[in-house]
């Protein structure tokens, strides 16, 4: 069994619990082992770089530092967690001044960071670690005839190298192919889903949230497959509100990218956090596994 330094963030622990319930299920399945980082804390979100760098790199370098002293790798499933520890790891290994002042800052927790871990997402550890033909093995139940919308958000990908190759990414595409789903093409699978914006400029952010919804069911998804927490409740927690603002019907389940591969790995709904969403996902789990199965599961339309 492969083992990491698991890092869930602050979003893991509460809002996105089925998150880390899918995740931790469909991790087991492959042989992965997410350990729990002893004593981790917050990566700073997305607001502290730009208070003051020096203290938010601080926070990502004691998770790294931590995570070194366990000799693992890094494993983040929330990208914008994933984007602040990768950001500050690169820093250190390419800074050596700065490198000293984050280790002057670590000495109060006898802590040290010498630049010898590597930062995974949860999807780049799947994919590009474990890889695509062990994921394979472990689908009992594709998601044969479940039009899937890939929302890579803004923090998971190089924005830099994806348009160096024309724009085109391929990952979350390949991921989702290999468990059976027809994966649907969509202008705005890289599109910000508006983020934190939402509390502070609301209009602004809803209207973000109306082109992506529009643009997903303008291809007719059934479902929004993310791979964040944040961008997970916005799509989902505020379909109402721009309903109400543009006067449409949206009703596009939105599920963790772990979550499907749990339903084509033949895991139960509940075990994977399937039933606690806003926007129902029973239809979703119905195509997967049939009505009798989508029936037992709670959802709140």
């Amino acid at each position: 069994m492969k083992t990491y330094a698991y890092y869930p963030g602050c979003a893991l622990e509460t809002m996105a619990a089925s998150y880390h319930l899918s995740a931790v299920e469909t991790a087991h399945k492959l042989g992965v082992e997410l350990r729990e980082m002893e004593d981790w804390n917050c990566c700073g979100a997305t607001s502290y770089s730009h208070i003051d760098e020096l203290l938010a790199e601080s926070l990502c370098a004691r998770n790294l530092a931590i995570a070194e002293r366990g000799k693992l790798d890094i494993v983040a499933p929330c990208s914008g967690c994933y984007k602040n520890l990768s950001h500050s790891d690169a820093h250190i290994k390419a800074d050596a001044d700065w490198a000293e002042h984050l280790n002057w800052a670590l000495e109060e927790d006898e802590l040290h960071y010498s630049g010898t871990v590597t930062v995974h997402h949860l999807m780049h550890m799947f994919v590009n670690e474990i890889g695509l033909d062990a994921v394979r093995k472990q689908v009992t139940h594709p998601l044969k005839g479940l039009r899937v919308a890939p929302y890579y958000g803004c923090h998971l990908v190089d924005r830099d190298a994806a348009h160096r190759n024309g724009g085109e990414l391929h990952l979350f595409e390949d991921l989702l192919s290999t468990l059976g789903a027809e994966v649907i093409s969509y202008p705005y699978k890289m599109r910000c889903c508006g983020g934190s914006l939402i509390a502070t400029s609301r209009r602004a952010a809803v209207g973000m949230l109306h082109d992506l919804l529009r643009s997903a069911a303008d291809a007719k998804a059934d479902v929004i497959a993310t791979t964040c927490p944040l961008c997970q409740i916005n799509l989902e927690l505020y379909q109402g509100e721009v309903n109400r603002e543009y006067e449409t019907e949206f009703a596009i389940p939105v599920l963790y990218f772990t979550q499907l591969m749990g339903l084509a790995f033949g895991i139960r709904p509940k075990r994977l956090g399937i039933g606690r969403e806003l926007v129902s996902a029973k239809q979703v789990v119905a195509c997967v596994r049939g009505p009798k199965s989508a029936t037992k599961q709670p959802a709140r339309a």
